[in-house]
């Protein structure tokens, strides 16, 4: 399957990688471009018209995935409603912060998150003021993990896994309790 991640490169999301990292190493998916920052929109609009499958990981809103200033012009989107019409019949993975009403107003498919707490700030703002750092680090990196170790499944099978075994943690972690509950798949 040709499958395009794009991933703005930020140090605040890099516990995102092992989504995508072993990717290449499964037959099915030896056809795999990983993009972080320094090209074009209308590059990346072509290389989404090419493939199949395409992981949109990091910073976003309602509005759409951010650049933060790694794509070449001066779009504070990477991914928007420009690119939609590209997304329509792709196999779509977002996870930012409430790709959910990205996916619901522009009638997207795929597997997706709503919002996402990934750092401390944003648990205070979502209800759970007083979380420690290690609380936020133990969600994001099992969460990572566990959606990184069925990455070449289908979004169906990623969906049920993760919501089971990133599930398993909201047993001791509000962050992973508030963000399981925030994900989708349609």
């Amino acid at each position: 399957m040709k499958t395009l991640v794009i991933h703005p490169q930020d140090k605040s999301t890099e516990f995102l990688i092992p989504i995508y990292m072993n990717l290449k190493s499964f037959p099915d998916f030896d056809d795999v471009t990983i993009i972080r920052g320094g090209q074009t929109k209308n590059e990346v609009d072509k290389l989404i018209a090419e493939h199949e499958r395409i992981i949109m990981l990091g910073h976003g809103s309602p509005g759409g995935l951010f650049s933060v200033g790694k794509f070449n012009g001066n779009e504070s989107y990477i991914i928007d409603e420009h690119t939609v019409p590209l997304l329509r019949d792709k196999e779509c993975i977002l996870i930012w912060c409430n790709a959910n009403k990205f996916v619901e107003t522009h009638n997207l498919k795929g597997l997706y998150s709503g919002m996402f707490i990934s750092e401390v700030g944003e648990a205070n703002y979502c209800g759970l003021p007083g979380t420690p750092q290690d609380i936020v680090d133990e969600s994001n990196n099992y969460f990572a993990k566990e959606l990184g170790s069925v990455s070449e499944r289908s979004l169906d099978e990623m969906y049920h896994h993760i919501k089971y075994t990133y599930g398993i943690l909201t047993e001791s972690n509000a962050v992973a309790e508030y963000n399981n509950n925030r994900l989708y798949l349609n």
